[in-house]
């Protein structure tokens, strides 16, 4: 059965639901074997969007190494976290050789967060620049920004430069601690920004809360928002299997569902938003000690 695919806004490309998430195994060192596993085990089910970065450990050379001939089968993704032109060009040569690739799908601005980085992206001499040559001169075909810290600096940068993909939390707890659901995915779709999913587990913290017994429902919330993909990292095998077995089975969720998710979530929303700074934030045990209660079965 193949995976459900979607368009990736004005990409015109059809991306699987379920991407392959830089995270997990990708992001280590010495673990080629399980990386090429992974990698080809992905491409075998039918995943065809798949995630790296320049800041991410080995996870390019670990693509370098299992893609081959296989890497016309895929929509590649990278990311630079330099602010700078000159810096911007060299993650990319870095980027093109660690992967043994001619050219990537698409190279995101990554990881936005604060006023200095918006100024600096945009600026004199900014890594956009780069991202625009390398887009003329064919090593890069389309053109994102990612984020998972503030909604709107991101939806800033969205009106500053014509992006064709967006890449941001999406996940029951942001609906209602967070503003980027609300904020970004009416935007992106205005302007036809393709919306590619992240922190759909919370970092995996997801499966720490009482009563979880299946990441399916965090995975079903997620692609039943207007997103084009959502990209999960993996650390096993089996892990991959099960990310695939929701994608294959996946039914929108209905509004009630909805609702009852991010009502049984939301106590210990501010926890599991771990990837948005806080001071004096609670950890997530400390808020399942004092809540209690059952969560998600």
């Amino acid at each position: 059965m193949e995976l459900l695919k979607r368009r990736l806004g004005k990409t015109g490309i059809d991306v699987s639901i379920l991407g392959l998430g830089g995270e997990g195994v990708l992001r280590t060192f010495g673990r080629d074997k399980e990386a090429y596993a992974l990698i080809n085990r992905a491409l075998d089910v039918g995943i065809n969007y798949f995630d790296s970065a320049r800041a991410y450990s080995g996870s390019e050379s670990y693509y370098g190494g299992a893609l081959k001939e296989r890497r016309s089968e895929i929509f590649l993704a990278g990311k630079s976290h330099a602010r700078d032109k000159d810096g911007a060009w060299a993650h990319l040569r870095e980027t093109l050789s660690n992967m043994k690739t001619d050219y990537l799908d698409l190279w995101q601005v990554h990881d936005v967060r604060t006023g200095d980085d918006v100024e600096r992206i945009f600026g004199a001499n900014g890594c956009i620049e780069a991202f625009q040559s390398a887009q003329r001169e064919g090593l890069v075909r389309f053109i994102g920004v990612t984020g998972h810290e503030n909604a709107s600096l991101l939806g800033r940068c969205l009106e500053l430069f014509d992006f064709d993909t967006v890449l941001m939390p999406v996940n029951p707890c942001d609906s209602v601690h967070g503003n980027f659901m609300r904020d970004l995915i009416p935007l992106a779709e205005v302007k036809g920004i393709g919306v590619i999913g992240m922190k759909v587990y919370f970092k995996g913290m997801a499966g720490q809360l009482p009563d979880c017994r299946t990441m399916e429902p965090f995975f079903r919330f997620a692609l039943s928002q207007n997103i084009a993909t959502a990209i999960i990292g993996c650390d096993s095998l089996e892990r991959l299997d099960a990310n695939c077995a929701y994608a294959r089975r996946f039914v929108k969720m209905t509004d009630e569902e909805s609702a009852e998710i991010v009502g049984r979530v939301i106590p210990y929303g501010k926890s599991l938003l771990d990837y948005k700074p806080r001071a004096g934030r609670v950890t997530l045990w400390q808020r399942v000690r004092r809540l209690g209660g059952r969560l998600l079965k």
